[in-house]
């Protein structure tokens, strides 16, 4: 999962750094591992900042000075497989064919194929083990076959057609080509959103263009004029702005299945995805939820419930609407600090148990001596749970009831989410009864998987990429890309834990020789880089 931005602005003396930057912090929730912007001058020159960290650490005033440009692409990065080299921080750019930048959300499933080919037939040099890295490259390697001094739309088509038959996967791209504009596709099952939208220039009295990852991005930069990107389709959007942006299917759609995540949690609630509203979604969430559990406890143990308490903040529409729908009072009894980021982000148990307690602080006096329905919006690993539900009972709660607004997580997430490791799931080969006792609660309670999809159907959307829930995979199955998934997060734990360590301790050799590099060797036109 992660966010990303593209501008084309009608105004060729504009900058579109300062709103580049501005969407990135709509855009902050999907990813605050780092951040990236890449610019495109009047000359076909790309101006770039990036690195890890969050959106308004690494953009600061005097490195956006540095960014001038008309048109430019942002990136914000939620990690996978626990990779958080600097490195790997997008845009990723490739000077050959014509200069490429290209952000994508989402995460390719024949990686490995990939990066054979890459090497083997095409002569690509790969440097780190981002699959965005192998899709930038799949992209150039078809420009190259044109073999031409400029290329046209219809050739940028084509070369998109046969990258996207090459690989598998879940992917929401911007583009940019210097001098020439940018470009927009999605996958041909749609599992990553991206939308596009115009407004008109008060300047120049022509149209700007955007590509964004949700809507809210577009609303509140004035492009009220916007539609999603379809399933296989793609966008060209010229930096001419007297050239019209033109749209094609150039690959055939599959099964239209957005991954059902982006409603659950991940998502603003203000942002339209694919015609649903996130919010709306939510609130349905919390009736469906109500009902689950109207249909479990007998009235007795509902008279019995004191409060409903949301788990901060993805689950308050549903927790709110949950309690309504069981006529049960709603309260506030976390309060939540907002300077702490992700818990879930930090991949050593240990550092995400001692996080909790210093993102989140019970209040005594909604648990003193009540029992409480704590709703969240999901239960991964369980250990964010556990520890939750222990605050309450050191807060004087007498029972603790847990419902998720999710079905039980069972299977690993591959198309650009880090659950865990499959065996590390709560969830895993486990009961709702063996959960409850995992996590410390009374009982938990778990949100039908038909109920959640009933949530976000529309005419338009039949099905969703539900993997994490089922097993089964919207591409089909992926054995082999989850041993290679587990293989690169064990190997990544591992040199994590090397660091520090003294010349003479133990360490296995084959695990160093693919050390990721901390710092990006493309184009370093960024201007001082110093806090």
């Amino acid at each position: 999962m992660c966010g990303i931005l593209g501008i084309v602005s009608s105004d060729p003396q504009a900058n579109v750094a300062p709103e580049l930057f501005e969407g990135a912090m709509f855009l902050q929730h999907r990813g605050q591992d780092a951040a990236g912007i890449v610019t495109c001058g009047s000359k076909g020159r790309f101006y770039q900042c990036k690195g890890n960290g969050m959106a308004r650490d690494v953009f600061t005033q005097s490195r956006m000075n540095n960014l001038v440009g008309s048109m430019g692409i942002t990136h914000l990065r939620y990690p996978t497989a626990g990779s958080s080299a600097g490195s790997e921080a997008q845009p990723f750019y490739v000077n050959s064919p014509y200069g490429i930048c290209l952000s994508h959300n989402g995460n390719l499933v024949n990686s490995i194929e990939l990066k054979k080919y890459l090497d083997e037939t095409v002569h690509r040099h790969i440097n780190t083990d981002s699959d965005s890295e192998l899709l930038i490259n799949m992209f150039a390697s078809e420009l190259d076959k044109f073999n031409k001094f400029r290329v046209n739309n219809q050739d940028l088509f084509s070369a998109l057609t046969g990258t996207m038959k090459a690989i598998r996967g879940a992917y929401a791209c911007v583009a940019m080509l210097a001098g020439y504009g940018i470009i927009g596709f999605r996958d041909p099952n749609g599992i990553r959103p991206l939308l596009f939208g115009e407004r008109v220039n008060p300047t120049t009295g022509l149209k700007d263009y955007m590509l964004a990852s949700e809507s809210v991005v577009l609303k509140a930069h004035g492009f009220d004029d916007f539609r999603d990107i379809n399933p296989g389709e793609a966008v060209i959007i010229p930096k001419d702005p007297h050239q019209k942006p033109e749209f094609r299917q150039v690959v055939e759609p599959k099964i239209f299945a957005p991954d059902i995540f982006e409603y659950v949690y991940f998502a603003r609630p203000d942002s339209i995805l694919d015609g649903v509203s996130v919010y709306r979604s939510r609130i349905e969430m919390g009736n469906k939820l109500a009902a689950k559990i109207q249909s479990l406890f007998s009235k007795d143990i509902l008279n019995e419930i004191d409060v409903v308490i949301p788990v901060p903040d993805t689950s308050r529409t549903s927790a709110l609407q949950c309690a309504v729908s069981l006529d049960l009072p709603f309260r506030e009894g976390f309060v939540k600090n907002r300077y702490i980021g992700r818990t879930f982000i930090m991949p050593d148990q240990q550092e995400r148990r001692s996080s909790v307690r210093r993102k989140l602080n019970a209040m005594e006096s909604e648990f003193k001596g009540r029992n409480v329905l704590l709703v969240d919006d999901s239960i991964v690993r369980g250990t964010t749970s556990k520890e939750i539900v222990q605050m309450a009972r050191d807060a004087g709660a007498n029972k603790v009831y847990f419902a998720s607004c999710a079905p039980p997580i069972r299977f690993n997430h591959i198309y650009g989410i880090d659950l865990a490791d499959t065996k590390a799931l709560v969830g895993f080969n486990r009961d709702v009864e063996e959960i409850s006792k995992v996590i410390g609660a009374d009982f938990v309670i778990y949100q039908e998987l038909q109920d959640l999809l009933d949530c976000c159907k529309t005419d338009k959307i039949k099905e969703f990429e539900v993997g994490v829930f089922t097993g089964n995979y919207i591409t089909g199955v992926e054995d082999s890309y989850l041993q290679e998934l587990e293989k690169i997060r064990a190997q990544n734990q591992r040199l994590k834990d090397q660091k520090g360590m003294s010349v003479d301790a133990c360490i296995d050799v084959s695990d160093m020789v693919d050390v990721k590099a901390e710092s990006d060797i493309s184009i370093y036109n960024r201007g001082d880089y110093n806090p």
